[in-house]
């Protein structure tokens, strides 16, 4: 019988409760697997709206304006480890589950591939959904404005950003969900999940089931012309040629590299190694 606790659990609780729950996502089905997907898409392109709506209209600094746009983006993240849905930003931990051999190569990669689908698939449900809200024309279309920067300045960034900042975003992230593994109430798993991801998005890292809301969104807005006499007049040097499917790829592609070296490799194995690895060694010499 577990003891009662009210205390949070430690690192070493926090490994074991990581293994259990990669072995049940290695355990769900092909239809509830793609069905949590696609609800962590949405729930992420969610956040991704508020963050859009909270910052583009703002007469605060750029750093308090960044702050408060990550406090509205966390609402995406918190709906998915507290609801309950499969991100394959947050599944990097399952590095975890395979290092402790809980789970295999094959429910790894079949669990990435399919989370990353159907996340996409979430997204883009969302910016069709918001796109026919016409909310985008909010303030005389300089929401839908804003909204096209936004992508702009993410398909502008070079591979070695894009990919630097990736690594950099699913760091915070994964120490976000890990931290919500230590957390035995929904206040303390909302503590958790704030701080980590406000600090992402304030310091414009690169997630990438976010960009698959905010480059859509972008290149779909792009085609207003409203939209765009907007942008000309507020911004006549804003570079808006790469803002289109190709521009979308250079993006998503060395963001989601970095994304599974931060999250997998540099929070999942390094705490593998920290807590599990010395543990194991131990037992080998006794």
């Amino acid at each position: 019988m577990e003891k009662l606790s009210f205390d949070d659990y430690s690192p070493a609780e926090m490994e074991k409760r990581v293994e259990a729950a990669c072995r049940s996502k290695a355990k769900l089905s092909l239809l509830s697997l793609l069905m949590l997907a696609l609800l962590a898409g949405i729930f992420i392109a969610i956040g991704a709206e508020f963050y859009t709506l909270v910052v583009f209209d703002s007469s605060l600094s750029t750093g308090l304006t960044r702050v408060l746009g990550g406090i509205a983006f966390s609402s995406g993240l918190i709906l998915v480890l507290v609801a309950g849905a499969e991100l394959f930003t947050g599944n990097c931990l399952i590095m975890m589950g395979f290092a402790s051999k809980a789970v295999s190569y094959k429910h790894l990669l079949k669990n990435w591939g399919l989370c990353y689908a159907g996340n996409f698939a979430g997204s883009m449900i969302i910016v069709f959904l918001m796109y026919l809200t016409n909310q985008w024309k909010m303030g005389n279309y300089m929401l839908g404005a804003k909204a096209v920067l936004i992508a702009a300045d993410k398909v502008n960034l070079t591979f070695l950003e894009a990919f630097s900042r990736g690594i950099m975003c699913n760091i915070l992230v994964c120490l976000a969900v890990w931290l919500c593994f230590s957390a035995r109430s929904v206040i303390s798993k909302v503590a958790a999940i704030v701080f980590p991801i406000t600090a992402f998005v304030a310091s414009g890292f690169e997630h990438s089931i976010a960009n698959m809301y905010f480059i859509p969104m972008g290149i779909l807005l792009k085609q207003n012309d409203a939209v765009l006499n907007v942008i000309y007049q507020t911004d006549p040097s804003a570079s808006l040629g790469r803002l289109n499917v190709e521009g979308f790829l250079w993006n998503i592609l060395p963001v989601t590299a970095g994304n599974i070296i931060g999250g997998a490799i540099m929070v999942g194995l390094v705490y593998w190694l920290i807590i599990v690895l010395p543990e194991r060694l131990k037992s080998k010499r006794v």
